[in-house]
C-alpha cells in the first residue's frame, strides 16, 4: 500500500514551522497526533492517503481514544485534525475537510488560580530577603517577579525578551507573543526600578570559562551567562513562591492571572486587560470576571450583616 500520508504530514508540520511560525512543542504534538491518526489508518487496512480517509475513519479513531483520553486531550486531537485538513483543502489536495463536521467534546475551565495582593507583594519583595542566593540573582529575579506580576506576561515571552525590546525610560516594554504577534505593555515604577538594578548589574555577570562572553542580546541570563530559559524561571517562580507565600507550587501563569485579576478587582476594563495580557478573545479574559465574582461573593458572605442572618437562620 503506497504511504502519502506520511508526506502529507510532514509537508504540514513544515507548513506550521515555517509559515505559521508555531512553536517546537505544537508542531511536536500536532504532528504525533496526525501519526497516531496514520497508524490506526494502516491498522485498520484503510487508504494512506488523506484524499481517501474520511469522517468515518476520523470517528472510528477517536472512538479508539475515547476510554484513555480526557476531553481537553481528544479536542486538541480533533483540533491537529480539522487543522491540517484545512491546509491540505487550502492547497488543493483535498476536495474537503472530514473533521469540519466532528463536534468537540465539551472541556470544563477551571477558574484561574491566582494569590492576593498581599501574597503577590510578599512573592515578588521576597528576593530581597533570600539568604541563599548571589546578590547578582536576587537583583535579576526581583526583575523578573515584577515583569510576571506587574506586566502580566507569559513565562515563553518573558525568557525571549532582549535588550533592545526594553525602553525603561519610556515605561513599556515590546512583547512577542504567540503567533508572533507584537504587543507593548507598560511597566509600573516598581519594574522599572527593578529593570533598571539589574540592567546595571548584568553586565557583571560571571563568565563559564576564561574568554567566554556573557549573551549578547538576552535581557535575563543564568548564573553563567548565558539566556535564560522558561524552565528556569519556572524554578525560581517555585522558590520564591515558597519563600514569600508558601506555595512552593506556584507558577508564573499563576502570577498572570494574579496580575489580570488585581486590575480587573481594581476597575480596569476586559479590553484592557485583554490587549494587556495579549488575549486573541475576549472570552478568554472574561475568565477573570468569574473569579471576581466569586470573590465579591465570598467577602458578601462573610462580612455583610443580611448574609450573616441568613445563615444564622434569623
Amino acid at each position: 500500500m503506497v504511504d502519502r500520508l506520511t508526506p502529507q504530514i510532514e509537508l504540514f508540520e513544515r507548513y506550521l514551522q515555517d509559515e505559521r511560525r508555531m512553536s517546537p512543542r505544537t508542531v511536536t504534538t500536532y504532528g504525533r497526533d496526525l501519526r497516531a491518526l496514520r497508524d490506526f489508518a494502516s491498522e485498520a487496512g484503510l487508504p494512506l492517503d488523506a484524499k481517501r480517509l474520511g469522517v468515518v475513519a476520523l470517528r472510528g479513531h477517536l472512538a479508539q481514544l475515547f476510554d484513555g483520553n480526557g476531553p481537553a486531550t481528544l479536542s486538541r486531537k480533533l483540533s491537529a485534525f480539522r487543522s491540517f485538513y484545512k491546509f491540505l483543502e487550502r492547497r488543493g489536495i483535498v476536495k474537503e475537510n472530514p473533521a469540519a463536521s466532528l463536534k468537540s467534546p465539551k472541556v470544563p475551565k477551571p477558574l484561574p488560580k491566582f494569590l492576593t495582593v498581599e501574597d503577590a507583594f510578599r512573592v515578588v519583595e521576597a528576593p530581597t530577603s533570600d539568604r541563599g542566593r548571589d546578590g547578582r540573582m536576587k537583583v535579576r529575579d526581583r526583575a523578573i517577579l515584577e515583569l510576571l506580576y506587574g506586566a502580566g506576561i507569559r513565562v515563553s515571552e518573558l525568557s525571549g525578551i532582549t535588550l533592545d525590546q526594553i525602553d525603561v525610560s519610556g515605561g513599556s516594554l515590546r512583547v512577542i507573543g504567540k503567533g508572533d504577534k507584537e504587543r507593548v505593555v507598560p511597566l509600573g515604577g516598581e519594574a522599572r526600578e527593578a529593570l533598571t538594578a539589574w540592567l546595571e548589574t548584568r553586565p557583571t555577570m560571571k563568565k563559564k570559562k576564561e574568554g567566554a562572553t556573557i549573551h549578547p542580546t538576552a535581557l535575563f541570563l543564568g548564573r553563567w551567562g548565558t539566556a535564560l530559559t522558561a524552565r528556569q524561571v519556572q524554578n525560581i517562580v517555585r522558590r520564591y513562591g515558597a519563600l514569600g507565600s508558601g506555595r512552593g507550587d506556584l507558577h508564573p501563569h499563576a502570577l498572570r492571572h494574579t496580575c489580570a485579576t488585581h486590575l480587573l478587582d481594581a476597575g480596569a476594563d476586559l479590553r484592557t486587560i485583554q490587549e494587556l495580557l495579549g488575549h486573541a478573545s475576549l472570552s478568554t479574559t472574561q475568565r477573570y470576571t468569574h473569579v471576581s465574582v466569586d470573590r465579591l461573593m465570598a467577602v458578601y458572605d462573610k462580612a455583610h450583616p443580611m448574609a450573616r442572618k441568613a445563615k444564622d437562620g434569623d
